[in-house]
């Protein structure tokens, strides 16, 4: 199926999805999406800000206060399995989407619609497991419980990097919940957050409880971050971006989640499965083309086996097909934009400048496949000093600093001497060792003999600066519930 095929593509101006419809931006303003593969223009999409924002804030609050708010935990439930069923069934499209817009390989696409078909499965069960708890005060004749309640209206700013993932993973929560929402995606994958809304409708969410306005960062993301009429705000992306979302929150003091940047150390001991840690390092650095908050992007090697690990991770990087992203044989796709690329490559000039040797890639791919679009292959540096900027600072593209290491006091220090904190993997087959290291490296994963592993009933979130808060599992339901505590007294 070519872009021009897609059913969602088949008209190619889009609407923001407010109050189950879609409507045009109050200014009148529209924004382009075009394939990073190929620059083809894929569509138009309204522009929303402010104003927009405005309005879908007063669409989530009536639904809030109409039938979604006194909706039956069963029902919520219901529609989360009926959303599930629909995205199964239309997990080629889905994923077609995705590929066309931010230009990952469609493999992957298609495991991330699985992935989020069982998390809405898992998020379904939870929607009738909400419960407080009954308490003994010390207090004689008093009868004390607390009562879980939907924090209110949500907003949700969220990644280029994987829209329809990230979409689902804030809508999930908040339909369990019964909280209502409004999505903000980025301006540079926009199209499937649309398409998810309305499936929404299709499995019976009720119009205003999700809603979906596209636009920038500066306009309609600020408006979202410091809307009064927002309850709470989460937030998926860089550092910095936070920092001014948790700024622009404290006018009404919003609830606040963030999972923000990450610098990943990524550790393998001369004791390890080495022919399973290659293979792991090189995906953890350049899967989604190193598109990835907790990409594994610091890999620490021991000295012992250093020169024949990296040898063997540049192998297997250099077997990695890139392309369009809408072929299955390919691995990798193409970067984002124009701007993403502009990004890597001057990290990629850093390096060179700061004494780091280019082991492999570096260089953006050319010929008659790639010069349309943002080909970068993935780049290993080698003599990287933990003062670098490409070992201290988020790339967000294919590129891995190697790093070498002598001691197991030593890799510990230096990998948790970096401002983020998202996940970190351990390669070893001591299991002393792996207890050590889980409990010694300071972030909010730690993988142990593999890397990225999900599932929908583990937490996920960040140490330091990667973030607030915590997404999948119970933890994340709470993040979307307001506690009551209820007094009465019996005498």
């Amino acid at each position: 199926m070519s872009s021009s095929e897609h059913p969602f593509l088949s008209q190619a101006a889009k609407g923001l999805f407010i109050g189950g419809e879609y409507v045009p931006a109050l200014s009148g303003k529209v924004f382009e999406s075009r394939n990073p593969a190929t620059g083809e223009l894929l569509a138009t999409i309204a522009e929303g800000d402010a104003a927009d924002i405005d309005r879908a804030v007063a669409a989530a609050r009536a639904a809030l206060d109409g039938p979604w708010g006194q909706m039956m935990p069963e029902e919520r439930q219901k529609i989360l399995l009926r959303l599930a069923d629909l995205l199964e069934e239309r997990t080629e499209v889905l994923a077609l989407l995705d590929t066309l817009d931010m230009g990952a390989a469609i493999k992957r696409r298609r495991g991330n619609v699985g992935l989020l078909v069982s998390l809405l499965r898992y998020y379904a069960g939870l929607a009738r497991a909400i419960c407080g708890d009954t308490l003994q005060p010390s207090i004689p004749g008093m009868f004390a419980a607390t009562i879980k309640e939907p924090v209110g209206v949500c907003g949700a700013i969220i990644p280029w990097n994987g829209p329809l993932w990230a979409t689902g993973l804030k809508a999930g929560p908040v339909l369990a919940t019964g909280c209502t929402l409004i999505i903000k995606p980025a301006e540079d994958a926009s199209l499937s957050p649309l398409l998810f809304a309305e499936l929404c409708m299709e499995a019976g969410v009720p119009p205003g409880v999700i809603n979906v306005v596209p636009g920038f960062g500066p306009t309609a993301g600020a408006a979202l971050a410091a809307h009064p009429g927002v309850d709470k705000i989460s937030f998926t992306g860089s550092d910095a971006t936070g920092r001014k979302i948790v700024t622009a929150a404290t006018g009404n003091l919003k609830r606040i989640s963030l999972e923000l940047g990450g610098k990943s150390p990524h550790i393998i001991f001369a004791d390890a499965d080495l022919a399973a840690a290659a293979p792991a390092a090189a995906v953890a650095a350049f899967a989604n083309s190193g598109q990835i908050c907790s990409a594994g992007t610091r890999l620490f090697v021991e000295r012992s086996i250093h020169d024949d690990f990296v040898a063997e991770v540049a192998r297997i990087a250099g077997g990695m097909k890139l392309g369009h992203g809408r072929f299955d044989e390919t691995d990798l796709g193409p970067i984002v934009s124009a701007r993403q690329y502009e990004r890597v490559s001057k990290y990629i000039a850093s390096g060179q400048s700061e004494g780091a040797e280019v082991y492999s890639g570096g260089e953006r791919l050319s010929g008659e496949a790639f010069d349309a679009g943002y080909f970068v292959p993935p780049t290993i540096f080698t003599g990287v000093a933990d003062d670098m900027t490409i070992a201290r600072e988020e790339i967000f593209g294919p590129v891995l600093s190697v790093l070498a290491f002598d001691s197991i006091e030593e890799v510990i220090a230096r990998a948790n001497d970096t401002p983020f904190g998202l996940g970190a993997g351990v390669w070893t087959q001591n299991v002393g060792k792996a207890h050590r290291m889980g409990r010694a490296l300071k972030s909010g994963s730690v993988w142990v003999n593999c890397y990225n592993t999900l599932d929908p009933a583990v937490p996920s979130g960040g140490y330091k600066g990667s973030g607030w808060g915590r997404e999948y599992g119970r933890n994340h339901i709470e993040e979307h519930l307001n506690v009551k505590s209820l007094w009465i007294d019996t005498k």
